[in-house]
């Protein structure tokens, strides 16, 4: 097989050494369950890189490149990943890892939540959107958690039109579950009583961040700058432009996808290209 020339979003080897042996451990295991023992055919590195590349500028899965695996192969591997609960998997452990370098412990004590509405593309079935009424849009919510350095930590898609009170209080129990030292989290003034009540349940104090109302025009918020951030970060994948995904759990392994982009970067010191001047 001739040797393909790279895209910018490819995954270095610096980062596979991160990625891959979840990887491939993965896939090792369903050869391992064939009655034949037949080995693998398909390069996971190479079916990862079509999914960055996907991730990163948003085309349809039929418009993968033809040097990329076939698009039913790297979709069928997506799936199965998705499905299985592989990005998330991989994202709890790279946030432990680029935690670490920051000097910090592996486990987070505190989160910031948010949300944020997006439009869905003609994919989604109509009873998974809904219309978010103070935004006037018309698709799906994306409710996150994320770290004191704005890693992804939870990650909750459901129809825009549900509160953001109510899409939110599902992401405490991801987070804690996910990472039970959490203790402490910061949310905007969307969320009520209700998330309050509910974070405490779960051993979490939750305070909500006001503006300062003596304050005009736009200003930096206590702690809810960090996951504006993270949001921001999330957007410069153009597949998250948008919400193009049939189902909301591959919306969630699309922004998790995105994360494991970022982060494997952050932990190897390479930076991430935006489209600022590259045309």
């Amino acid at each position: 097989m001739t040797e393909r020339r790279p895209y910018p979003s490819d995954i270095s080897d610096a980062r596979w050494a991160l990625i891959g042996p979840t990887l491939t451990a993965w896939q090792q295991a369903r050869i391992d369950r064939r009655p034949t023992g037949e080995p693998a055919r398909t390069d996971v590195r190479e079916v990862f890189n079509a999914l960055l590349y996907l991730n990163r500028t948003g085309i349809a899965w039929k418009y993968l490149p033809h040097d990329f695996p076939p698009h039913s192969t790297v979709y069928y591997y997506y799936a199965a990943w998705r499905d299985d609960g592989i990005f998330a998997q991989l994202d709890v452990e790279l946030t432990a890892l680029a935690r670490a370098k920051e000097g910090r412990a592996a486990e987070p004590s505190a989160a910031i939540v948010d949300t944020q509405s997006v439009k869905t593309s003609t994919n989604p079935p109509l009873e998974t959107q809904g219309a978010d009424a103070a935004k006037l849009i018309v698709g799906r919510k994306r409710s996150i958690a994320t770290d004191a350095l704005g890693l992804l930590l939870a990650v909750i898609v459901c129809a825009a039109s549900v509160s953001e009170n109510n899409a939110g209080i599902r992401v405490p129990n991801q987070a804690k579950a996910l990472h039970p030292t959490i203790t402490m989290t910061w949310v905007d003034q969307g969320f009520k009583n209700r998330f309050v009540e509910h974070a405490a349940t779960l051993g979490i104090d939750a305070e909500v961040v006001t503006r300062n109302p003596e304050a005009t025009g736009f200003h930096v918020l206590k702690r809810r700058w960090v996951v504006e951030r993270t949001i921001g970060w999330l957007m410069l994948h153009r597949r998250l432009a948008r919400d193009y995904e049939t189902l909301p759990e591959s919306s969630e392994a699309m922004i998790h996808l995105a994360m494991i982009d970022n982060v494997s970067k952050r932990i190897t010191g390479e930076s991430t290209p935006t489209w600022r001047g590259m045309y």
